[in-house]
């Protein structure tokens, strides 16, 4: 019999002792090694919780009295530390978000350190030219602005959110209000089937979803890490939005309810590895 074959009680049993191997599992994680859905994987978790065998954390769970938690706070990291995280899926992930962008197009690049690595992208993009840019990141506007005039990069305004380098309210969506732009390519804290796009930060989340909505056409991009992952602030349905851009690392079970969901869905892969 197949792990995706599992009868509920003998999964839950399994998913039990990963818990208490590793002393945290993902929900994306048990979709993937048990072939079922995140909905499933989270309700065998919240049964387990139940059972007082588990203790549910943000993302997965913990073995019950584990001192995990409070190692791994919920919060949002800083632009630091994000930096530092998945940096070779963020950079294929840019490097094909920027392989979709023309010359004369205009576009938005949301903040983040995934469009961080878009940003860098279309720098190495020689072929390109009369490439309009808008963003709230502080960060993407200095990677950019070598490139001026070859690139034109206009920051929207706002108060300043020194954890993420980020323009949010009041200001910044008086702009994003005035303009209508090719590609708006927006990055995330999670991506569920179920509750959507979402980040970790309110004045942010609304941020993206008005660049959502300024767009001819919207890209979600998010590593694996955050594929299954729910945060505060809804920007949209997965359905909103046109493509996601994720790694290789995604669960092939959680793609396959994105794709479910509406939301197409293409993997950056390293030409090198896999020509």
């Amino acid at each position: 019999m197949t792990d995706a074959a599992l009868p509920a009680p003998e999964r839950r049993e399994r998913a039990l002792a990963l818990v208490a191997e590793r002393g945290f599992v993902r929900v994306a994680e048990l979709s993937s090694v048990f072939g079922v859905t995140t909905v499933t994987a989270r309700a065998d978790l919240d049964a387990l919780e139940r059972r007082g065998a588990i203790r549910r954390v943000h993302g997965g769970a913990v073995p019950l009295g584990s001192l995990i938690e409070a190692e791994r706070p919920e919060r949002e990291p800083s632009f630091e530390e994000a930096l530092a995280a998945s940096v070779e899926p963020k950079r294929l992930i840019g490097v094909h978000a920027a392989s979709l962008v023309r010359s004369g197009q205009s576009i938005i690049l949301d903040v983040g350190t995934t469009t961080l690595q878009i940003a860098r992208a279309l720098r190495a993009r020689t072929d390109l030219d009369d490439l309009t840019v808008f963003t709230n990141g502080l960060s993407i506007a200095l990677e950019l602005e070598p490139e001026i005039p070859r690139f034109s990069v206009i920051v929207t305004g706002g108060s300043l959110r020194p954890k993420q380098h980020s323009l949010v309210h009041p200001l910044a969506g008086s702009m994003l209000d005035e303009v209508h732009v090719d590609l708006a390519f927006i990055g995330c804290n999670g991506v569920d089937p179920m509750h959507g796009v979402t980040n970790a930060n309110l004045p942010e989340a609304s941020v993206k979803t008005m660049m959502l909505k300024a767009a001819a056409r919207s890209i979600v991009v998010a590593d694996a890490t955050k594929l299954g992952e729910v945060h505060l602030g809804r920007i949209a349905a997965v359905d909103a939005f046109d493509t996601l851009i994720t790694d290789a690392a995604a669960p092939a079970p959680l793609i396959a309810e994105l794709r479910e969901a509406g939301l197409a869905t293409t993997i950056a892969r390293d030409p090198r590895v896999d020509p």
